[in-house]
């Protein structure tokens, strides 16, 4: 199976970034951001087309909410793997996830 790239977020607009990166056997999730624009903001609240448990890991590209915003719920709803980043990225998400 060749890798399939699935756009759940900052499609149609700049908030909300987040995408999942699929192979056969893999689940790798892409940001994790909140939807900051008001007319999007009720997708903060909505479920995640996918199952948190189901990822493997995941890659934050930068701390800016709106590609990390939602990671608190990722964790909340199950995900337990590895959040891969730089170190300053990761000294954010960190205040983020408390």
């Amino acid at each position: 199976m060749l890798a399939k790239l699935t756009f759940l977020g900052a499609a149609r607009n700049v908030t909300g970034s987040c995408y999942l990166l699929e192979s056969q056997d893999t689940r790798i999730l892409i940001d994790c951001g909140l939807y900051q624009e008001r007319k999007y903001q009720d997708r903060n609240w909505q479920p995640f087309p996918f199952d948190p448990k189901s990822i493997d890991a995941v890659f934050l590209t930068h701390a800016h909410l709106d590609h990390c915003g939602l990671l608190p719920k990722l964790v909340r709803e199950g995900y337990k793997g590895k959040i891969y980043c730089t170190e300053a990225t990761a000294e954010i998400a960190q205040i983020i996830l408390l």
